[in-house]
């Protein structure tokens, strides 16, 4: 099985069924007969665009960051994992730096991309930090505030 094909079901099983972890991934596929080690499903996943979620039902899932299984309204998801995730927000001039814990930043900047903000020209992410860059007419102490207000840091 090539990569290709690999990814593909991959993607197919994270669609139809609630997986929250790549081990869960690994013993799957190996029911299918497809051999793959953690770490090789670990980089398919992120190669993958995936993230991880709450869903409706409140069940952690891993979905494709554009899987349109995220039924929330992007403002009320970017509120909730606004609220898990960011633990503290700084701005200077037009940046906004949230700090989140290890291996988080992703999420929130996922989260972030599909909220479509006004006054949000991007984001950049690391492990666990998120530098967001605001338009000169917001100003990142705004975006900021806005930020602090949704993760209820006040």
């Amino acid at each position: 099985m090539t990569k290709t094909q690999r990814q593909h079901r991959i993607n197919e099983l994270i669609e139809r069924e609630v997986i929250s972890t790549a081990a869960q991934l690994v013993t799957r596929l190996q029911g299918e007969g497809i051999t793959a080690t953690q770490a090789t499903v670990t980089r398919d996943l992120q190669e993958l665009g995936t993230i991880k979620v709450r869903d409706e039902h409140g069940s952690r899932r891993i979905v494709v960051a554009s899987s349109p299984k995220l039924s929330s309204p992007p403002l009320d998801h970017l509120r909730r994992m606004m609220g898990e995730w960011v633990v503290s927000v700084e701005s200077s001039a037009n940046l906004v730096v949230l700090r989140t814990p290890p291996g988080c930043a992703h999420v929130v900047a996922s989260a972030l991309d599909r909220s479509a903000l006004d006054g949000v020209l991007g984001s950049v992410a690391g492990d666990d930090t998120l530098l967001v860059i605001a338009s000169d007419e917001h100003g990142g102490a705004a975006i900021a505030e806005s930020f602090r207000e949704l993760a209820g840091l006040e």
